[in-house]
């Protein structure tokens, strides 16, 4: 019955919709049947009232579109709600798209054509199935690629916000606008324009990768171009605009003068020093600005600021000179000294070396910090050249000043050893003034480096030796502070006299090393034969010669081999009573060129005392 019913309304469609037939074979009865009067057995024997059924069916089928699945047609829209568009593409039925693949064209309206995709021609439920979606898809390469060619503008709906700029949907193709491309200014707010249809110009196209660039700045960039020009070419050097900050960036502020922008750049913002123009305007704010240069070719406009106001150091105090003290706050530092800004742009420079008397190399960071206000002498002050030093200093008394009264020479101090190197030891009385211990003057014995004695911040005591004011040098002593331990030893360990004393150590050639009291005995390998022709063994104790001293070393020449081949025995007696005085007078002056100056006192009382013959 079912199957009846829907023939008789096709039926019913035969007979309502118009047919043209240009040589009709037979007349068709357009006679209506009602349906308890329907010939069943003829309609299923192919007969119909007024002809042939096949003729019928002919006749309906003219009257509609032959559509194929698979393929792109072109329909009117005959209706739009929110959630579906239908289009009629001339078939037996009418096709249902969903609105969603409409949203890239916000202005769609009844009665305008668009292609779709035919998907099927009748579902389960006898519904044509359409895409708009995928006809773009099937087309849209070649639609970019066509406006892309003729430079064209295009639109496309913003989809999404993505890193760096948004994605764009072009002809079904998904497409990126990146951020600077959105508009002339900078944007701070990408969400706002998600969800919108806007117009495009495709900018970049790579085939090989799918990928397309648009663009919705350089739509208006033309326009922006005859602008520039035309409000470029009435500029003037000097002239002052208004202006509102477009921009703000580490190196300047971008100003839009209605059109075109102009860069103040951060030296041009202020007479002061600018740590960033953060400091000094806003966004969106309106300030008064003047033309310092322009550059029509380029469409380059550079800007000022601070030019507004008159330059501070023709403000400064014409009474300030030389010598007066100023306050102000330091505003930049630097290794080599520190800046302080005593009025709005106007700075003075505290060179590292006017900071502090001490004569050591230091970095200006040790004594200043940004932020610190501070209060400084003048040094010297150029009003043309806008320069000034100012000195620290000079504010506390120069310690080099009573320098003899305080340190003379021969007088004792404690000492803070600031820095220990090859030849000496640098050490600091006080601020300011510090002086030199030389290597021969650490200890009595001569040490392998001046650290093995003293380490840096170790507090020593000292004796004044030497004072040269004009040079701000000071020598100074360590071991002059004790006895001399040679004057002993010479007594005791005279040449010629015979001791007991221990091996401490034999070296790879065969010598022997004896520690004796405060010097080191050394001991030849043939002179350390024992009398039965054997080596004596570490730690053994033997007798011994001194055969020579050498003061310069402090070290004692042994000999084992001299106390048993000439028959001396262990003398208590000092050979040094046994050298003649003009010897010991030609040693003594030899040495004297080889001394430190702690020596030469002692060596010269003790050359006095040989010329007397005492």
């Amino acid at each position: 019955m079912e199957e009846n019913k829907e023939l008789m309304q096709e039926e019913n469609l035969v007979e309502e919709a118009p047919v043209a037939v240009e040589e009709p074979a037979k007349a068709v009865s357009n006679k209506s049947v009602a349906p308890e009067d329907f010939d069943w057995d003829a309609f299923e024997n192919e007969e119909s009232y007024g002809g042939d059924k096949q003729a019928v069916e002919e006749q309906y089928a003219q009257t509609l579109s032959r559509v194929q699945e698979g393929e792109v047609v072109e329909g009117p829209v005959t209706a739009i709600t929110k959630r579906e568009v239908v289009v009629n593409i001339g078939y037996k039925s009418e096709g249902v798209i969903m609105a969603p693949e409409f949203r890239y064209n916000a202005d769609l309206k009844v009665g305008d054509k668009v292609e779709v995709f035919v998907e099927t021609t009748e579902d389960k439920k006898g519904q044509l199935i359409l895409s708009h979606k995928k006809a773009r898809q099937l087309r849209s390469w070649d639609m970019v690629n066509d406006a892309f060619n003729k430079d064209e503008i295009v639109k496309g709906y913003v989809k999404t916000r993505t890193k760096g700029g948004m994605i764009v949907d072009v002809f079904g193709i998904e497409a990126f606008l990146p951020g600077s491309q959105i508009d002339v200014k900078p944007i701070r707010d990408y969400d706002q324009f998600v969800d919108t249809t806007m117009d495009f110009k495709i900018v970049k196209i790579n085939s090989e990768f799918r990928n397309v660039v648009v663009s919705h700045k350089a739509l208006i960039e033309a326009e922006l171009e005859a602008q520039k020009s035309e409000i470029i070419s009435k500029l003037e050097k000097g002239q002052v605009l208004e202006g509102t900050v477009k921009n703000i960036t580490n190196y300047g502020v971008f100003v839009d003068l209605g059109g075109v922008d102009g860069l103040i750049h951060i030296t041009d913002l202020s007479w002061g020093r600018v740590n960033h123009p953060e400091e000094i305007v806003s966004l969106d704010q309106k300030i008064n600005v003047v033309i310092l240069n322009f550059d029509e070719t380029k469409k380059r406009i550079a800007l000022g600021l601070k030019q507004l106001t008159p330059h501070p150091w023709s403000a400064l105090d014409p009474d300030l000179k030389v010598g007066d003290k100023v306050k102000g706050k330091v505003v930049l530092i630097a290794d080599y000294g520190a800046f302080v800004e005593i009025e709005p742009g106007v700075e003075g420079l505290i060179h590292v070396s006017e900071m502090s008397w001490s004569p050591r190399l230091r970095i200006a960071q040790d004594f200043l910090k940004v932020g610190d206000e501070v209060e400084a002498q003048i040094l010297t002050l150029d009003r043309e050249e806008k320069k000034m030093s100012l000195g620290l200093k000079q504010l506390t008394p120069n310690p080099w000043d009573n320098i003899t009264s305080k340190y003379p020479v021969g007088s004792k101090h404690e000492v803070l050893v600031r820095n220990v190197t090859n030849f000496g030891v640098f050490a600091e009385l006080e601020e300011g003034v510090e002086g030199l211990i030389h290597t021969g003057d650490l200890s009595w014995s001569k040490p392998n480096h001046p650290s093995d004695i003293v380490k840096t911040g170790d507090k020593i005591e000292v004796i004044i030796l030497d004072i040269d004011e004009a040079n701000r040098k000071l020598s100074l002593g360590h071991k002059q502070l004790t006895p001399n331990p040679w004057d002993e030893i010479e007594s005791k360990y005279g040449v010629g006299s015979v001791i007991e004393a221990t091996v401490a150590s034999i070296d790879e050639k065969g010598a022997a090393k004896v520690e004796l009291d405060g010097i080191d005995g050394i001991c030849s390998a043939k002179d350390l034969v024992k009398e039965d022709g054997s080596t004596p063994a570490v730690g053994e104790t033997l007798s011994f010669k001194v055969v020579g001293l050498k003061k310069q070393t402090k070290t004692a020449v042994l000999s084992h081999v001299k106390t048993y081949a000439s028959g001396e025995k262990k003398s208590e007696k000092p050979a040094s009573e046994g050298v003649s005085t003009d010897k010991a007078v030609k040693i003594i002056n030899n040495n004297v060129e080889k001394t430190t100056l702690g020596d030469i006192d002692a060596l010269a009382a003790l050359k006095e005392k040989l010329e007397k013959g005492e």
